[in-house]
């Protein structure tokens, strides 16, 4: 079969073994530690990381998809000779899966009392025997190293985040609140669940269906304008993040379809909070820079007026809609968001295939404005909301350091090392989208993030190509 091949990667965390071990052993865990340029999705799950877990995860293998089952053992008595007393961690194995054989060492050792090391080591045979080490060893390197690259940095940035929310207190030990999330199926409530379970706290979901026996789940339906109102009783903080994707040819249907989502949705969740005995500290409710409009080279902060058009009229709208929280004594935060990266969804899901491909351009002009987030800046500027009571009304989720379009596509070309010899005109784009492409990609919005760089708020990723670097694995 072969001599097994090995990969390992290690890094100091500013946190005590103990608190890495909760952190890996949370429900969000999986979801914070899977890089988005290597989408995979937990099917099955029994046990978490205790000896005898096991869980089934469905990957792809280039275009096949596949599934894996491993299964979770406790660090041996030989691993544990040859450490400091103290030492943590668990180890998975492969059942079955796309490896002739995986094992993988997740270990963490103490260094001091809030100070330890992150092992991850791991043992492998490829598929194929002689075939697979010949032709697959390099490629399979380098892609560990770009996951565990990930892994590393998002892990210990996770544990600061959570830690600076909360000065003084690691992770674990902040304040355990309990959050329920509206739309935390989509692209940033699925990051935001994994990084407050991450960090200590109980997350629930507003869900349209009926919930699941024992799930942390609590009903409501917008097209019926129906909420389980007692089932909203004792949260600390809610997060409101529902409504229809906006990224599509805007029909009268799709029209009322995008308003009402928005409108409806966040009047009947405010009115019922408005009610409740226990009501909630804090509620943050999404809204978008479109409120501006197309202004040009204005920078614009939270104090500027809105703009013209149905994205402005429709944030104008949303925000007015949680009036009733605000008057019940709420705190209410309008994080307005600008375009969110990450491979799993919104602009880089429908660009990146095309600049692989060598088809990518500016859009237009490519002189408007984009005003950009990474999805991770996007989940801990909202923490930093959720914990920081000086935070209310607007906030402009953006990252500090808006590009132009054009400069937009030349940093995603040169990250991608492909072309940008492809630009999408604009009549072109304008019959294609109708009015979305005018509103959306050819209007020039450079929003400033003045209410975060006043509180506070340290950015992981100010610049584009650090984002796009990480995000993308390169």
């Amino acid at each position: 079969m072969g001599e097994a091949q090995r990969f390992e990667r290690s890094s100091e965390l500013p946190v005590s073994a103990e608190t890495l071990y909760a952190w890996h052993a949370a429900e969000g865990a999986f979801e914070r530690l899977t890089p988005p340029f290597e989408p995979a999705k937990v099917l099955e799950s029994e046990g978490g990381i205790a000896p005898g877990g096991r869980a089934v995860i469905g990957i792809k293998a280039g275009p096949i998809p596949q599934k894996w089952v491993a299964e979770h053992f406790a660090l041996d008595a030989d691993t544990l000779a040859q450490r400091r007393d103290g030492t943590l961690g668990f180890i998975d194995r492969q059942i079955s899966g796309p490896f002739a054989m995986w094992e993988h060492r997740h270990v963490f050792e103490p260094l001091a009392a809030e100070r330890c090391t992150l092992v991850d080591s791991i043992r492998y045979r490829l598929p194929l025997g002689f075939l697979g080490r010949t032709f697959g060893s390099a490629f399979t390197t380098s892609k560990l190293d770009a996951m565990f690259r990930y892994r590393h940095r998002t892990t210990e940035l996770d544990l600061g985040a959570h830690a600076a929310a909360e000065p003084g207190l690691s992770a674990q030990g902040m304040r355990r609140m309990r959050i329920l999330i509206s739309g935390a199926s989509g692209l940033v409530g699925r990051q935001l669940a994994g990084f407050l379970s991450t960090g200590g706290h109980e997350v629930w979901s507003l869900v349209r269906r009926t919930p699941r026996p024992g799930a942390r789940e609590v009903r409501w339906s917008v097209a019926d304008e129906e909420i389980d109102v007692a089932g909203l009783e004792g949260f600390d903080a809610v997060v409101h993040l529902a409504g229809e994707n906006v990224a599509q040819r805007w029909t009268a249907a799709a029209r009322r379809r995008i308003r009402e989502s928005r409108v409806v949705g966040t009047t009947l969740l405010c009115e019922a909070l408005s009610k409740l005995e226990c009501k909630p500290s804090v509620l943050l409710s999404t809204s978008a820079i479109g409120l501006y409009g197309s202004r040009g080279e204005t920078a614009l902060d939270e104090g500027a007026g809105r703009g013209e058009g149905f994205l402005a009229d429709v944030a104008v709208e949303w925000e007015a809609a949680a009036e009733a929280a605000r008057s019940a004594g709420i705190r209410v935060v309008h994080p307005r968001l600008g375009i969110v990266l990450s491979p799993q969804g919104g602009a880089l899901a429908k660009t990146v295939p095309l600049f692989k491909l060598g088809g990518g351009g500016k859009l237009g002009s490519g002189r408007q404005w984009w005003s950009w987030i990474g999805i991770d800046d996007v989940i801990g500027a909202m923490l930093h909301a959720l914990a920081n009571v000086e935070v209310a009304g607007p906030v402009n989720l953006v990252a500090p350091e808006p590009v132009t379009n054009a400069g937009f596509t030349k940093q995603l070309a040169q990250v991608l090392r492909r072309p940008a010899i492809a630009p999408a005109p604009a009549f072109a784009l304008k019959a294609a989208l109708g009015e979305m492409a005018d509103e959306m990609l050819l209007s020039s919005c450079r929003v400033e993030p003045a209410v975060l760089a006043r509180t506070g708020y340290a950015f992981r990723d100010p610049s584009l190509e650090g984002c796009l670097r990480h995000v993308l694995g390169r």
